[in-house]
């Protein structure tokens, strides 16, 4: 006998046993497979909910329900025979409890009847707080991180069974009971925030560690975990002061999705024909600009919208209507289940636009508070300022997106402390960079960052150098940002033998597994230089989290000069300042130019040493680097 519906949550819906004491009929189960959403919960704002009903000629079915508060509004067939999408309204008059949905066929036969539990909320819409940039957000790809149960890492009935650590694009066993593991250490290191890329299922044939090719919306990967320690993991980060942010994919699926045997309609897909016709996919263009571009063709849009990312994942076809109920109520569903704080939106700009603003006000609608951030891979600031909201974009776009992540600042502090100084070059790149907040409407709430699961370590980019990385992290936690931060930066882990290649940026975690020779969790065997940058961003983060003048006070910057350049954030007489010297020589810095500062006589200390000077005339900077001071102790 099959289970059906493993995630509806706090209930056993095993044939013939009591449902929220109730005597549930079972014979769905003979027909029924799936119903998405699993559940759902009275109390929203939004009183619609969509049900995709999946079973063999359950297009010959009528569904009937009884219950108070709650009514069919609309059944809709499918060109396929095997689905139903079924319009439900859920008034304010509604209680928790479970729906029976009786399905009657045509001609006769005895109807189905089909359990569907609707849930009290936990919490209040309001009380769905997101991140801002009071948090530090730490990134981790979960099957690098760490294993925490060696039980799950193989599943023999899915498509990848192996588990390989010398194979870059093998699953190694990560999971989430080896985050919970983490949680500890995550938090005093000083971050407030996780952002776990995809856990959902990958039931892909290769590659499936990453996650971003999701087989099933609704399912937790079992070789992750289960949706309960899913759930889990959000509530002990929570008591330890941590914040969940889920990764999702709107714009694509893996091609070995449930859906793709029996696509509910001819468009579910774009390009459905050739792929269901084996015939040559039509990729995307990548040509991101058409989103903006006042000249672009419709040819190219549409080749850069509809275009398949890559060609094992389908692109998903947003203009159907159906598609995009279930895409914004998946959204939802995640949210809900697991008290999210925020959602990072994978290739932001890729599926259909108007679909995105819908999608984001829909989630923003429901929770005020809410935070998601979206990827826009592009280093024009332009481009990515287009898709926050409250941007004036001249073609009247509005996104409804809070959040977007800053390629072009993390491009130019790469440039800028590799390059040798000069007129255009060196450190005006960093200042230059910062420059550009003008055309942002909320720069604070932009995610800042050095590196990700999609580009080379920063260990890497710069050149492996400890120095150039202590300057470029002490800078992303001072400037108005949420800085994000990938695991292992604190390690210094580095692909330079492999550029470019995704498994090995995506390496494990030093500790993750019971047999690694070097832990970070516990310090074993790091170097001096990895225990020397894990001290150093501890400390940076733990007085971020406690520093008014870095969260809410206003920035001052002075153009670089002579190989030094210097930043104030300043509340009142809260004032941090950071100073960034590429000379290998003492310098010494004349404080006069700062004078309209009025910073005379006041006692600044090395947030990092503990040492103080009063600020007069100079100041002397003995070596090549970061200087963080504060005249708050």
């Amino acid at each position: 006998m099959k289970l059906i519906n493993k995630v509806s949550i706090g209930l056993i819906l095993i044939l013939g046993l009591i449902v929220n004491g109730q005597k549930i009929n079972g014979n769905y189960s003979t027909v029924i497979e799936k119903v998405e959403p699993p559940n759902w919960w009275v109390g929203f704002k939004n009183e619609k909910l969509q049900l995709l009903v999946y079973g063999k000629n359950i297009g010959n079915y009528k569904p009937s329900i009884d219950y108070p508060g709650v009514s069919i509004i609309g059944i809709n067939k499918a060109q396929s025979p095997n689905y139903l999408f079924v319009d439900f309204e859920i008034t304010d008059k509604a209680s928790p409890g479970t729906i029976q949905i009786v399905f009657n066929k045509e001609g006769g036969r005895k109807p189905l009847v089909y359990p569907y539990v609707l849930r009290g909320r936990k919490k209040k819409s309001i009380e769905y707080k997101g991140f801002d940039n009071s948090d530090a957000i730490y990134l981790i790809t979960p099957d690098r991180f760490a294993n925490g149960e060696i039980s799950n890492d193989v599943i023999e009935n899915m498509n990848e069974t192996s588990v390989d650590r010398s194979e870059d694009y093998s699953r190694h066993g990560g999971d989430i009971a080896g985050i919970i593991n983490g949680l500890d250490y995550i938090s005093d290191m000083g971050f407030t925030s996780l952002w776990i890329t995809p856990l959902l299922t990958n039931d892909m044939s290769q590659s499936s560690y990453h996650g971003y090719a999701i087989t099933d919306f609704y399912q937790v990967d079992p070789r992750f975990g289960t949706l309960e320690e899913y759930i889990r993991l959000s509530e002990v980060a929570r008591q330890k002061g941590l914040d969940l942010i889920m990764d999702q994919v709107a714009n694509h699926c893996g091609v070995q999705h449930w859906w793709a045997k029996d696509l509910p309609f001819d468009d579910w897909f774009n390009f459905q024909d050739l792929f269901e016709g084996g015939q040559e996919l039509i990729m995307s263009n990548h040509r991101r600009t058409t989103n903006q571009d006042p000249y672009a063709s419709s040819h190219d849009k549409i080749f850069f919208n509809d275009g398949w990312f890559v060609p094992i994942m389908p692109d998903l076809n947003q203009k159907n209507p159906f598609m995009a109920k279930y895409l914004i109520q998946n959204s939802i569903w995640w949210i809900e289940i697991l008290g999210l704080h925020g959602i990072r939106q994978d290739t932001y700009p890729y599926p259909d636009k108007d679909f995105m603003s819908e999608w984001a006000g829909s989630i923003m609608n429901e929770y005020p508070n809410f935070s998601i951030v979206g990827e826009e891979w592009s280093n024009n600031p332009l481009l990515v300022a287009y898709w926050q909201d409250g941007n004036n974009n001249l073609d009247g776009y509005k996104s409804n997106l809070g959040s977007t992540m800053d390629f072009p600042m993390q491009k130019a502090i790469v440039e800028g402390i590799n390059e040798e100084e000069s007129w255009d070059k060196g450190l005006i790149k960093l200042y230059e960079g910062l420059a550009n907040d003008f055309g942002y409407p909320s720069p604070n709430r932009i995610m800042g960052f050095l590196d990700n699961h999609d580009m080379d370590r920063v260990f890497t980019q710069l050149n492996e150098d400890l120095v150039s990385t202590k300057m470029a992290l002490s800078y992303l936690l001072v400037i108005p940002r949420i800085p994000q931060i990938y695991y292992g930066t604190e390690t210094l882990i580095s692909n330079i033998d492999n550029l470019g290649d995704h498994g090995s940026i995506r390496t494990d975690f030093p500790g993750g597994w019971a047999t690694d020779s070097v832990n970070a969790f516990t310090g074993k065997n790091l170097s001096d230089d990895q225990m020397e940058i894990q001290g150093y961003l501890k400390t940076l983060l733990n007085y971020r989290k406690e520093s008014n003048a870095i969260i809410s006070g206003k920035t001052v910057h002075f153009v670089p000069f002579n190989g030094v350049y210097v930043l104030f954030r300043i509340l009142g007489d809260d004032i941090v300042m950071h100073v960034m010297n590429k000379n290998n020589t003492s310098t010494d810095i004349d404080l006069k130019r700062f004078e309209e500062l009025e910073l005379g006589g006041k006692v600044f200390t090395n947030i990092e040493t503990g040492e103080s000077f009063t600020w007069e005339d100079n100041l002397s900077l003995p070596k090549r680097g970061s200087y963080l001071f504060t005249t708050i102790k």
